[in-house]
């Protein structure tokens, strides 16, 4: 059965791009954690590096990206989405 009598909205290679979009999603969150201070009283600069200000968003917003690009895209043909 081809998706379309399934009823599905998205193909099967659009599911795999969905993941990679939610897992660039993950490692952009992941990448901002830390930077805290065990001490309240004292600061910690660590907050305030290269990754968590820049490469974290910007890889979340990539995989933003990424995922909007999973559910607008159209299927190349028919006969592949037959499997």
């Amino acid at each position: 059965m081809s998706n379309s009598q399934l009823g599905f909205g998205i193909a099967k290679e659009n599911y795999k791009i969905l993941l990679a979009g939610i897992a660039l999603i993950a490692l952009g969150y992941i990448l901002m954690i830390g930077g805290g201070s065990d001490d309240p009283a004292v600061f910690n600069p660590e907050i305030f590096n290269t990754q968590r200000i820049v490469v974290a968003p910007v890889t979340c917003l990539l995989g933003f990206v990424v995922v909007i690009v999973a559910i607008m895209r159209k299927p190349k043909n028919k006969a592949e989405n037959a499997e």
